[in-house]
């Protein structure tokens, strides 16, 4: 099997929204999704949907041997095992781990896309990812990380969430 290179923005606004998220990349590792990377957590206004708590949202790098849909697979177990309930698009949720990249890989299925179709209209996305991994070129539209972060029309807050520093304790090393 090879390893691939993948992205993924992980975010929650309910419950011990940071305890979550340090479960969530812990839960990643232990399924076979090693991160290798990980932003700094950030607090985010909700985009799509006002009027509910804020999120805290991280970005990070990992290798895997999974192919793209065991890797959502996977994501969705662990966003389940979270108490991750599906009721309408932007509804408040306890964890929420979205692939963003995967290689090169353009997909298009009928369960998943990538690129993530809306990454690059997302400041709570592409701050993290331009944290870890700014020089990175989205293959669909032949930018890199940074560059569609200074394009973005979202102009949802994003801030750091001190002082906490990024989950290094879940990091893959070799």
């Amino acid at each position: 099997m090879s390893t691939h290179s993948i992205y993924l923005s992980i975010g929650s606004n309910l419950g011990d929204r940071l305890g979550r998220l340090r479960s969530a990349l812990g839960d990643l590792a232990a399924a076979g999704i090693l991160p290798v990377t990980v932003s700094a957590v950030y607090e985010t206004e909700p985009v799509g949907f006002p009027g509910q708590p804020w999120f805290l949202n991280l970005a990070a790098g990992a290798n895997t041997d999974l192919a793209p849909e065991a890797a959502l697979d996977c994501c969705q177990n662990i966003e389940r095992r979270h108490g991750r309930v599906r009721t309408f698009q932007g509804a408040p949720r306890t964890l929420d781990i979205d692939i963003l990249l995967y290689d090169d890989l353009r997909l298009c299925s009928p369960r998943l896309l990538i690129p993530h179709p809306r990454m690059a209209e997302r400041r709570f996305v592409l701050v993290p990812m331009a944290e870890i991994a700014g020089g990175v070129v989205h293959p669909l539209l032949g930018k890199d990380i940074r560059t569609l972060l200074t394009r973005c029309g979202d102009a949802s807050q994003v801030r750091r969430h001190l002082p906490e520093a990024p989950p290094d304790a879940f990091v893959h090393r070799d």
